[in-house]
């Protein structure tokens, strides 16, 4: 592992920080293995539950229901909540609000909570996580003195699902550990969740409901922290940050029958993630992260960008991974699909080789 610090305007131009995976589909007819974004969602039920919160909309959005209904799914206090306008927002209340001097965040993750600190004015360090380690957590390489540590789990774009007991052990007496659960909901089980744990002094979890329910466009997600916190937070947002149908949306994605519906899923995407790795071994040029648990997958390809290409022209979308601190041109990330779509990449990917000599 790597540990180095970046000031707020040097060493960002390494990697494009607010690169994201729409980006690789937007204006063209691909098939998307960018965007981590369960297809065929919304589902019917939630579409319409949706379209009914439209005749609602000349009443300013009152969240107290849907903050209620995330604190049960979690078996929290309401106080312990605050419902977000995705979890991007997130990330921005926490760089702007929260008094911190040395925040620390953990490569390869998602971006965007190292561009908001940067955008607050925060010097970022920056701990790099390894190939030859598994792009696993050691907790010992986190400096001593960071007052805010974040992390993702599962890990965008490495897929590692980190042991929750690793990550506690992050906790400090005046630190933050800000914990991305943007993924955990595309595990079975949840396993090693910290979200609706009390016991992590300075705990913050952030979910989205974007991912497993395709709710990007409508954005909503939603911090689990200690009522101090939420209240640092909540004082940083906007009135009514959160949209009617957003709310309408957060409230029956709390309900046990739709819990239920995305167990189901998760188990469907880790069925579909094995076909993909089964089929990525198959090449000598691929090295796939083999401990993936969530909706994608990491490769290396010698050359990848180029892959990445070709690929384009034979009609998919990969997400490019050079612009992911502790990564470089030779990384792609690929959404996990359903069979049929991931038998016709391999075979994109087969032609993308060849054509590569």
């Amino acid at each position: 592992m790597d540990t180095h610090t970046d000031g707020p305007h040097t060493g960002s131009h390494a990697h494009d920080l607010r690169h994201h995976g729409d980006a690789e589909v937007r204006d063209e007819k691909l098939v998307d293995l960018a965007v981590n974004v369960r297809t065929a969602t919304p589902p019917d039920w939630l579409r319409e539950r949706i379209a009914h919160s439209l005749t609602s909309l000349a009443a300013y959005p009152d969240g107290r229901s849907a903050r209620a209904a995330v604190a049960e799914r979690h078996d929290l206090p309401p106080g312990r909540v605050l419902l977000t306008s995705g979890a991007a927002e997130a990330f921005v209340l926490l760089a702007r609000a929260l008094p911190v001097r040395r925040p620390v965040v953990v490569h390869p993750q998602f971006t965007e909570p190292e561009a908001a600190l940067r955008d607050a004015g925060h010097e970022v360090g920056r701990v790099l996580l390894r190939e030859e380690d598994g792009f696993r957590l050691d907790p010992a390489a986190v400096p001593e003195d960071a007052d805010l540590v974040v992390i993702g789990n599962p890990t965008n774009p490495t897929s590692v699902l980190h042991p929750a007991e690793t990550i506690a052990a992050l906790a400090r007496p005046g630190r933050y550990l800000v914990v991305d659960e943007a993924f955990m909901d595309a595990v079975p089980g949840e396993r090693e969740a910290l979200a609706g744990r009390t016991d992590v002094p300075g705990l913050v979890v952030l979910r989205s409901l974007t991912k497993t329910w395709g709710l990007a466009g409508l954005r909503i997600g939603y911090v689990l922290a200690e009522p101090e916190t939420v209240a640092l937070l909540e004082r940083a947002q906007p009135l009514w940050p959160v949209s009617t149908p957003a709310l309408v949306a957060a409230e029956a994605c709390m309900t046990r029958a739709a819990l239920a519906e995305a167990e189901h899923a998760a188990h469907r995407i880790g069925t579909e993630r094995a076909h993909l790795l089964a089929g990525l071994a198959e090449f000598d040029e691929v090295r796939t992260v083999e401990a993936a648990e969530g909706p994608f997958v990491l490769i290396r390809i010698e050359g990848a960008d180029a892959v990445r290409e070709r690929l384009r022209l034979l009609g998919f979308a990969a997400r490019r991974g050079d612009t992911f601190p502790g990564l470089d041109r030779h990384w792609l990330r690929l959404a996990v699909r359903d069979r049929a779509t991931t038998n016709r990449f391999l075979q994109a990917l087969d032609q993308a080789l060849l054509l590569g000599g």
